[in-house]
């Protein structure tokens, strides 16, 4: 059962099988599934960072391809990894490590957009899935995170620490062949290269190559927003 089937399952209330108001069975009923809704929301939750874990940035990525073929909107992708970061963790500890992750966390969440699903992916490694989007403008998403995490050091062992990451960013069109797994690759070997010619920048396909239709009908926009 899917995370949106299990919500809609806790939705509903039963009646009491007793037929009586103040029903202790209901009560407890309501308990019961208010605890289940949170350990539910716990396994999609990184506990280091906040945002949503790898299991539910999978799950997601298959939904908005779905999205996406049904709505011929294309869906983006933006991985980043810290540069590095065993630097960091070697010479200040994994405490301040743990700073750095969360710190970068932060940056991500407020430099996406609203509509975007930001996901710890592993280790240093962190992934956007932004949905209905062109590469023009996931490209200026990165960039903006990419100016942020440069231009925001954070406080460990009682003194700033810099820090940049490499991003690899590209779009999935209705109709590619990629499935989510392909695309994932697709991102990680962008990402791979922009650590081959430097660090700290992002690196894409040419502009101009992918559609920039983003146009998102009314409903669709109501669900992209939902929660």
């Amino acid at each position: 059962m899917s995370r949106a089937e299990v919500d809609d399952e806790l939705q509903t209330t039963p009646d009491c099988p007793l037929g009586v108001s103040g029903c202790r069975i209901v009560g407890e009923l309501r308990l019961l599934r208010e605890e289940n809704r949170r350990l539910l929301d716990q396994l999609h939750v990184d506990n280091l960072t906040g945002l949503f874990n790898y299991r539910h940035f999978r799950e997601s990525l298959e939904v908005e391809i779905a999205r996406s073929e049904r709505t011929g909107q294309a869906v983006g992708l933006l991985m980043l990894d810290l540069d590095h970061f065993k630097r960091v963790n070697d010479t200040y500890g994994h405490e301040v490590g743990n700073l750095a992750l969360r710190h970068t966390a932060h940056l991500l969440r407020v430099g996406v957009r609203r509509i975007d699903i930001p996901c710890r992916y592993g280790g240093e490694e962190f992934i956007v899935i932004l949905p209905a989007v062109g590469l023009r403008t996931a490209v200026q998403v990165a960039e903006r995170v990419r100016k942020d995490i440069e231009a925001s050091p954070f406080t460990g062992e009682d003194r700033q620490i810099a820090l940049t990451a490499s991003f690899g960013v590209d779009v999935r069109e209705a109709g590619d062949k990629d499935d989510a797994e392909g695309f994932v690759k697709r991102i990680d070997r962008l990402l791979y290269r922009a650590k081959e010619l430097g660090r700290n920048r992002v690196c894409h396909p040419p502009l101009g190559v992918r559609s920039e239709n983003t146009q998102v009908s009314v409903d669709e926009k109501k669900l992209l927003l939902k929660g």
